[in-house]
Formats: C-alpha cells, sequence, structure tokens
C-alpha cells in the first residue's frame, strides 16, 4: 500500500485557493480511498495506481480553468501494510503517552 501527500494549487488566482482545494477534495472523496485533509495538503492510502489517477483526476480537473498549476507529491511504500493514515500517527502517540494536536 501507498500513502501519498500532495498539494495542488493553481497560481495566479489570487490570495485564497480555497474553491480549488475543494474540488479536489470532492475528486478525492469520490474515490472511496480513505484520506486525511490538512493545512498544508492532503494524504491519500490505496494502491499505487489508485493514488495516482486520484491525483491526475485532480490535476486534470484544475487545467479546465487554470493556467499554471504547482503540485508537490510525496510516496510512501510499504508493502502488506494497511490502515497507515491513522497508525503512523496512532504509533507516536503510543510513544509520546499522550496524543498529538490534530
Amino acid at each position: 500500500m501507498v500513502l501519498l501527500e500532495f498539494s495542488m494549487y493553481p497560481l495566479g488566482k489570487g490570495a485564497s485557493v480555497a474553491k480549488y482545494v475543494a474540488r479536489s477534495l470532492e475528486i478525492i472523496d469520490a474515490s472511496g480511498l480513505d484520506y486525511q485533509c490538512h493545512a498544508m495538503g492532503t494524504v491519500i492510502e490505496g494502491e499505487f495506481d489508485e493514488v495516482f489517477r486520484v491525483v491526475r483526476q485532480c490535476f486534470e480537473r484544475m487545467k479546465e480553468d487554470c493556467d499554471r498549476i504547482e503540485c508537490a507529491i510525496q510516496v510512501d511504500y510499504r508493502k502488506g501494510a494497511t490502515g497507515r493514515i491513522r497508525g503512523k500517527v496512532s504509533r507516536v502517540e503510543e510513544e509520546l503517552g499522550r496524543p498529538v494536536k490534530k
């Protein structure tokens, strides 16, 4: 399974790009894959082809009305592991002996 973290946003569309991020989140949610959105991007969990398909769909939607797009992608593959979006944070909380801010 793959954890893929990405941020994608248009350039030249003003100070707030929330409406573009919201459109991407609609695509991500419709994919049925597990995900978490945070202030600087979104983490998606799934098979390699699945997560990259979602990123591609977000890109294709954004380029419909955006002439310049910036995207950063980070991938963590671990064979056979599932539920890592929450599991990785849970293990850190166990080490700390307390919850972390979310």
